[in-house]
């Protein structure tokens, strides 16, 4: 801003300039280096290094955020994923709405996990463009999906196949400790320290981990049958039809008898109570980028370590609109 004076009255007015950032002491250009700076450093560490104050480079970054989502416009998804995240312990959660097919989040609220904090979403989508979705993937919270029954009857509603598989793995997870509370003395070696070793994808292991983990299902069989089917069940998401799928699973459930595998039957028995939403994974007008909710969860992990002892939740909204819009 400068002081300029009033030809009709004479007075001295401030006058706006566009160039300045919301800070009158910073160009906008230098704002938004500097929200460039802090997509992937902290705020500290941008501080430190343009010898600014702390809270200076916070405004500077949360200006920048706010250009990015202004120029991104209002969105009106077809699918839309939804997932919560944790902002602090004691189990305070805020859901993160994205857009599954231009790839990025386009809300972040609520108070909990609960059907009044998902109806705010829809609510402030509006009723129009809530007509307008075809799919909708989240994990098999009961509260999400009955709002989005009520919102948007319209969708199609699937369920994320990597919550199921984490299902899958704590089922795995569970069989590992029982083995091991059942063994005693050097039989509990193999199983020792080897809970990763187990639940990574094999093509993920390093050399010394696939050794070990050959050790470890040559020498326990239960351990060895729970991993086989664990890794068999992933076939489940390539099939194209539903009743090829149904038939698979039909019979990997069947493979479960007699292998007193308590945990899995119980994940066998939630598959089958939420069928519909899993077998929506078969229909080609489903098929959407899964992979990115995963990937923008791991982001979003990232930055809150980042920024870790910042109860800004403003910040965090912003921050998580903006981690996957383009540089300005």
């Amino acid at each position: 801003m400068r002081r300029v004076a009033c030809r009709a009255c004479g007075t001295v007015k401030r006058e706006r300039l566009d160039l300045l950032a919301d800070n009158p002491r910073f160009t906008k250009r230098f704002a938004f280096y500097v929200g460039r700076r802090c997509r992937q450093a902290s705020i500290r560490d941008v501080a430190k290094e343009l010898k600014l104050d702390w809270d200076t480079v916070k405004t500077l970054e949360m200006q920048y955020m706010r250009a990015q989502l202004e120029r991104a416009g209002t969105p009106g998804p077809k699918a839309i994923g939804i997932d919560e995240i944790s902002v602090r312990k004691g189990h305070s959660y805020r859901i993160v709405v994205s857009d599954l097919v231009r790839r990025r989040p386009i809300w972040f609220g609520g108070d909990d996990r609960s059907e009044a904090s998902m109806a705010q979403f829809y609510a402030w989508l509006g009723f129009k463009k809530s007509g307008k979705i075809k799919l909708v993937v989240m994990d098999m919270w009961k509260p999400f999906r009955n709002v989005t029954r009520s919102k948007a009857p319209q969708a199609a509603i699937l369920f994320d196949k990597f919550h199921i598989m984490r299902h899958l793995g704590e089922a795995l997870d569970k069989v590992r400790k029982a083995e091991y509370a059942r063994l005693s003395g050097k039989d509990r070696r193999f199983i020792k320290g080897q809970k990763y070793t187990l639940l990574s994808r094999h093509e993920n292991l390093t050399l010394d981990g696939k050794r070990s983990l050959e050790l470890l299902l040559a020498a326990n069989k239960r351990l060895n049958t729970a991993y086989l089917l664990k890794e068999a069940f992933g076939q489940l998401w390539g099939y194209r039809r539903e009743g090829w799928a149904r038939r698979f699973f039909d019979n990997w459930r069947a493979s479960l008898k007699w292998q007193r595998l308590k945990p899995y039957e119980r994940f066998a028995d939630m598959i089958d109570r939420h069928w519909d939403g899993i077998a929506a994974y078969c229909k080609p007008e489903n098929k959407v980028s899964l992979g990115f909710v995963e990937g923008l969860n791991n982001k979003i992990r990232v930055f809150q370590r980042r920024a870790y002892g910042l109860h800004d939740e403003e910040y965090l909204r912003l921050k998580v609109l903006s981690c996957m819009l383009p540089p300005l």
